[in-house]
């Protein structure tokens, strides 16, 4: 089996992330991880093409790319694309390195949490819910009404303390004061050199600049190392859709959807545009 392993070791692994992070997009990058970690990979590069998604989800991957580095040795060095806002910086302070394309959509580091509220449109059409709750706070962002003093206080704190937690990380990944992160940290978006100039990115690049950068770091020769792509599962009726491009647009709106549904009242490191 030794030979078997061996012959990874001489490659660079490649996963991405791409869409809005939720537990779907978890699962599949975990697994993928999981495989560089199996096979011995001494380099990963991340390529990351997302605008965000839940607090959670984008934690646990990040928390399982700090572990490949810090258990396996793995070099990991991400990759922005055409996006990599919110969520997806979190995820990429993971990497050890990141490299940014000059024109890549980045930033909007902070939380966001919504609701609905339907009130006056329930109002029109003659639509009342009646609550029986256990405590003042049970139904908090019900659909029916406006938030009360109370519930903006709790909901505020609460992104508050997520917050804290993104501005933490990125301050320990990149080695900047906390202050200096809270600066600019305030939901705004850069390019990938205004990225590159606040030191959030290593480097303005392509993504073949990030697998250079990749095998140096690894002691791999940058001319001869391959890239193997780790791929991600996907649902039979997800490549179904994807297999014509009306059904591409079908996928990809179906998932939006269900992201908004799914995601309604959950605190999101997310840029919205």
């Amino acid at each position: 089996m030794v030979w078997f392993f061996k012959r990874f070791r001489s490659k660079i692994a490649r996963i991405e992330v791409s869409g809005a992070i939720a537990s779907g997009t978890r699962q599949e990058v975990l697994k993928a991880l999981e495989t560089v970690a199996e096979r011995k990979y001494r380099a990963l590069l991340l390529r990351i093409d997302s605008p965000g998604g839940t607090v959670t989800d984008s934690h646990e991957i990040y928390q399982a790319l700090m572990r490949l580095r810090d258990k396996h040795g793995v070099k990991v060095v991400a990759s922005f694309g055409n996006i990599s806002a919110s969520g997806g910086v979190y995820i990429g302070m993971g990497a050890e390195k990141i490299v940014s394309n000059p024109g890549t959509i980045t930033g909007s580091i902070g939380v966001i949490l919504r609701g609905n509220n339907l009130e006056r449109l329930l109002d029109k059409i003659g639509v009342s819910f009646k609550t029986i709750k256990s405590g003042p706070y049970k139904d908090i962002l019900a659909v029916d009404r406006e938030l009360s003093e109370g519930e903006q206080q709790i909901l505020q704190s609460l992104i508050d303390s997520t917050y804290d937690q993104f501005v933490d990380t990125v301050a320990t990944a990149r080695q900047l004061p906390v202050e200096t992160v809270r600066g600019f940290a305030d939901g705004r978006i850069f390019n990938g050199q205004q990225a590159l100039d606040l030191k959030l990115v290593d480097a303005v690049g392509t993504e073949e600049d990030a697998r250079r950068l990749a095998a140096e770091l690894a002691g791999l020769d940058p001319q001869r190392a391959e890239v193997d792509e780790i791929e991600t599962a996907k649902p039979f009726w997800a490549k179904l859709l994807r297999s014509t491009a009306s059904g591409s647009r079908l996928s990809a709106t179906g998932e939006w959807l269900e992201f908004e549904l799914t995601t309604n009242g959950i605190p999101l490191w997310m840029y919205r545009p």
